[in-house]
C-alpha cells in the first residue's frame, strides 16, 4: 500500500486540478458569438446557432425546395441520400415511386411512406427528417446586418426575422416596409393597402413601436415570400459654429427639434451667433431650398418655442463677427503681455 501511495496522491492532485479548471471554464463567458443590433441594443446570439422557432419542427409543413432524409430499417434499396421536393411538391423514392409531400409534416410523410411500403414489407419502420429548409423564403433588404433571403422555420414574427437577419444597422431609418402576396392574405395592419396590380399587400411599421413594444399589433407574423425592406435613415444637418457639425440620422426617431440637434452637435461654439441661425429646407421636386430664420438664443432661454426639423433640413449657426473681433483683440493682448513679461525676465 505504501508503494502505491505516491501514485494515489498524484492521481488525487490531478483530479483536483481538473475539477478547478472545469469550474473556471463554466464561469467564463462564451466567446465567438454573434450579436444583433435591435433599437440600439446588442442582443447576443450564440455562435453557430439560430433563433429557435416558435413552434416545434414537427409542425413544419413541407414544400417545394425542402430536402428530406428517409431511413427505412432493413431496406437497402432506398438510399439514405437527401430527397428534394420538386416544384410540384412531390418526391421520387426508389421502389415506392412518386409521392406528394407538399403540405405534410415529416411525420405525415413518414406515415404516407409506411402505407406505400406495406405493399412489399410487413410493418415497415420509416423515419423522415428535414435536412434543408427551402420552401418558405423571406427576403430582408436594406439596412440590416445580413440582408438576403432567409428561411422561415415555424412561425416567425417581424422582430424575429429582423434578428435572423442580424439586426438593424446604425444608419437604419425609422420605418420598416412589408410587401406580401395577397394569396397569403392582407397584412393585418391599419395602413395596409393593395398595389395597383391587386397581387400584393403593402404596409409600414414604426421601428420605435416595434422595438419598445408600444404597439404589439405591429409585430406581425411573417409569411413565406414576404419582402421586408429597411430603408436608410434620413439625415438632418447642422453646420457652422457648433462643437460637432455634421449630419445626424433620424433612426428610430421620427423627428428632431432644434434643441435636440444642438444637443447632438455638442452645443454652440464660443464664436456662435445664435440669434442669426437659419434653417435651409428643401423644396419638393426641386433642387432649391427655402430659408427659415431661427432665434436659437430665445429657444435656449425658453422665450420661444422649439422648432421641429424635417428630414434633409440644414440648420446653420453663423459665426459672430463681433465675437471674433473681440476674441482676436484678447488673444493679441495676451500675446503682448507674454512678450513683455519675457523681456523683463531676460533683463
Amino acid at each position: 500500500m505504501q508503494a502505491n501511495e505516491p501514485i494515489f496522491t498524484a492521481a488525487l492532485l490531478l483530479l483536483v486540478i481538473l475539477a478547478s479548471a472545469a469550474a473556471q471554464d463554466a464561469g467564463r463567458p462564451k466567446s465567438g458569438g454573434n450579436t444583433a443590433r435591435i433599437g440600439g441594443v446588442d442582443i447576443a446570439i450564440p455562435k453557430d446557432e439560430t433563433p429557435q422557432p416558435l413552434v416545434a419542427l414537427d409542425s413544419y409543413e413541407l414544400g417545394p425546395g425542402d430536402q428530406v432524409a428517409i431511413h427505412v430499417v432493413d431496406q437497402d434499396q432506398i438510399p439514405a441520400t437527401p430527397y428534394r421536393i420538386d416544384a410540384a411538391g412531390a418526391i421520387y423514392v426508389p421502389t415506392i415511386g412518386r409521392l406528394q409531400a407538399k403540405g405534410l409534416t415529416a411525420e405525415g410523410l413518414s406515415a404516407a411512406l409506411r402505407e406505400r411500403l406495406k405493399r412489399v414489407l410487413v410493418d415497415p419502420d420509416v423515419t423522415v427528417s428535414v435536412v434543408e429548409f427551402g420552401s418558405q423564403p423571406v427576403s430582408v433588404l436594406g439596412a440590416v446586418a445580413n440582408p438576403g433571403v432567409h428561411q422561415l422555420v415555424g412561425h416567425k414574427t417581424l422582430l424575429e426575422v429582423i434578428v435572423l437577419a442580424g439586426g438593424l444597422r446604425p444608419e437604419a431609418g425609422n420605418s420598416i416596409h412589408i410587401t406580401r402576396r395577397l394569396k397569403y392574405g392582407k397584412i393585418p395592419l391599419p395602413d395596409a393597402a393593395n398595389d395597383s396590380t391587386g397581387e400584393f399587400s403593402a404596409a409600414s411599421v414604426r421601428v420605435r413601436n416595434l422595438m419598445t413594444g408600444a404597439d404589439a399589433q405591429e409585430n406581425v407574423e411573417i409569411q413565406p415570400n414576404d419582402v421586408i425592406t429597411v430603408p436608410l435613415g434620413q439625415p438632418i444637418y447642422v453646420l457652422g459654429a457648433v462643437v460637432h457639425a455634421g449630419g445626424y440620422m433620424l433612426n428610430e426617431n421620427e423627428a428632431l427639434t432644434a434643441l435636440q440637434i444642438m444637443s447632438l452637435a455638442g452645443g454652440l461654439d464660443k464664436m456662435a451667433a445664435p440669434r442669426q441661425a437659419r434653417i435651409m429646407r428643401p423644396v419638393a421636386n426641386s433642387t432649391s431650398r427655402t430659408e427659415i430664420a431661427v432665434d436659437l438664443k430665445k429657444i435656449l432661454d425658453g422665450k420661444a418655442p422649439d422648432v421641429l426639423l424635417k428630414p434633409n433640413d440644414v440648420l446653420i449657426v453663423p459665426t459672430s463677427g463681433k465675437k471674433a473681433a473681440t476674441l482676436r483683440t484678447i488673444e493679441t493682448a495676451i500675446g503682448l503681455g507674454t512678450t513683455a513679461a519675457a523681456t523683463i525676465y531676460r533683463y
